[in-house]
């Protein structure tokens, strides 16, 4: 739902609450997850090929390295390190992360393939958004259901970006 707001050129969004995925299974989400797409932002401006690593660590939270390569394949590579830790022990499908102390976000799972062939992940305002995938491409029948599903998460799917891999 849409509310106009007189006088002013923003609209003002309601949306439902951002649901997660069920239960995620923290040793198989780890490893190595290739971005497929993305909504654009800053921290990630000219980046292709990115890609992000998650390892368990020995206090529970989880190390993070993101990476990709700066304009072109032949660029150097940009990396992030930081950590995770999940916040709904339930589910373990809504976490923070946090590339440097004290700022953190939020990184919801709100969509995981069965056998943990893709990952999407978002934020419960729905700022941003990521398609993650265990191999650099994604075949278009994936894609377009996750599309079809982020749509009814009430996510503007026109703002994605696809991500360049090699």
């Amino acid at each position: 739902m849409q509310i106009a707001l007189l006088g002013k050129k923003e609209m003002l969004q309601t949306s439902a609450p951002l649901s997660v995925v069920p239960y995620v299974d923290l040793k198989r989400y780890t490893g190595t997850w290739y971005e497929i797409a993305r909504y654009p932002h800053r921290f990630q401006e000219g980046c292709v090929g990115s890609k992000a690593t998650y390892a368990l660590r020995d206090d529970g939270k989880i190390s993070v390295l993101n990476e990709c390569y700066d304009k072109t394949f032949g660029g150097k590579i940009r990396y992030a390190r930081g950590k995770a830790w999940v916040i709904d022990k339930k589910t373990n499908a809504k976490l923070k992360v946090s590339f440097f102390w004290p700022f953190s976000g939020d990184y919801w799972i709100i969509d995981l393939g069965k056998n943990y062939e893709y990952a999407v992940v978002g934020h419960p305002k729905r700022k941003y958004l990521w398609i993650l995938s265990r191999t650099k491409t994604m075949e278009r029948n994936v894609y377009e259901a996750i599309l079809s599903r982020l749509k009814d998460k009430q996510y503007d799917t026109s703002k994605l970006i696809k991500t360049s891999q090699q």
